[in-house]
């Protein structure tokens, strides 16, 4: 598919901005990948490797990093906004006092806000105003970058309330090896994304205590429900939590060495504090900090979250983590069937 090439930016050099941004090199567009770390962008630029991220991989030389944000954002219309949810609203202010024209914007993290319970399309819309945001567009899906930035097939599904939008950010990424679907519903989308982190990192936990296979495989599939069960009161198609953003993304966050959140599981499940799991990361775990948020949701909207609410306790509450999972198992007589039924009834409402 020959598409007309674009100058693009790219605001976060992580790991996943960085794959992103050889993903659209490998398309023959112009990148510019931004960094808040002028050690980080001179490695990048002279050295064309990002090590503490992706350790195995060459930089493409159609892509630049960048430390002044203002010159990074210079006549440039698409943006894609790879920073951690908690650093969205930061970013997406200064980005506001450089702008000076509307921007395509995509976002790529996964996670909701705490207390103000918002998804990241809705942040970014309240940080910015009308005028320099054409239109926000989500990007999610089963992809480590460990693996995009080797090229591996992935495939992955945007979003957005405009779907030509989503669209033009389809025929900016889609290539032989990095597939991209679209899927209008956004809710679902985001919520899909947020919330499989928090069952990745119960999975993880199961794992660090030694529960094998088929308390995992459990774990997976009523997780699901739950997503799906809050996902849909919030206005969410459930059929959208049966596609990449929700089933998909689900299976490899929760089987994966790649993800950081199962990770972080695992070492909570072998006993280690949460403090110390943290700062043995040196990444951002999303899932703690959508754990608190998916805790107040699942009080918001009246959905009951047996798991989320467990893996609270473990997190904010100081539970102990086999205590916690053996709660979860013997859990009262429940049916199956009922919650799916439950589930599509709440959507067709």
């Amino acid at each position: 598919m020959e598409n007309k090439k674009e100058v693009i930016t790219i605001l976060g050099a992580g790991s996943w901005g960085t794959a992103l941004a050889m993903v659209l090199a490998d398309n023959g567009h112009e990148v510019r990948l931004w960094s808040n770390s002028e050690e980080q962008v001179k490695e990048i630029n002279e050295q064309r490797t990002n090590k503490k991220y992706l350790p195995q991989v060459i930089i493409p030389e159609l892509i630049t990093a960048y430390a002044s944000l203002r010159d990074a954002l210079e006549n440039i219309h698409t943006v894609v906004l790879a920073v951690p949810t908690k650093a969205i609203r930061e970013v997406a202010g200064k980005m506001r006092q450089v702008l000076k024209a509307s921007i395509l914007l995509t976002h790529v993290s996964k996670g909701i806000e705490p207390d103000t319970l918002m998804r990241i399309s809705e942040m970014i819309k309240e940080e910015m105003p009308p005028e320099l945001l054409e239109d926000v567009v989500v990007l999610s899906g089963p992809s480590h970058a460990e693996e995009v930035s080797l090229r591996h097939p992935t495939t992955v599904t945007v979003t957005s309330e405009n779907m030509a939008a989503a669209e033009k950010i389809q025929d900016l990424f889609i290539n032989h090896n990095f597939r991209v679907y679209t899927n209008p519903d956004i809710i679902g989308v985001e919520i899909g994304g947020a919330l499989k982190n928090i069952i990745a990192l119960a999975a993880g936990i199961t794992d660090g205590l030694g529960y094998g296979d088929n308390a995992k495989a459990a774990l997976m599939t009523r997780g699901l429900t739950e997503i799906a069960r809050l996902g849909t009161k919030m206005g969410a198609n459930p059929l959208t939590f049966a596609g990449l953003a929700g089933i998909g993304d689900l299976i490899v966050t929760c089987t994966s060495v790649h993800s950081r959140n199962w990770r972080a599981g695992n070492m909570l499940g072998k006993g280690k504090p949460l403090e110390e799991v943290l700062n043995s990361m040196g990444m951002v775990v999303e899932g703690v900090r959508t754990t608190k948020a998916a805790y107040q949701l699942a009080q918001k909207y009246d959905v009951k979250m047996p798991i989320a609410n467990a893996l609270y306790d473990v997190l904010f509450n100081g539970k102990n983590a086999r205590e916690a999972a053996d709660v979860l198992m013997s859990r009262g007589k429940t049916h199956e069937m009922e919650d799916l039924v439950n589930i599509i009834d709440e959507h067709h409402d």
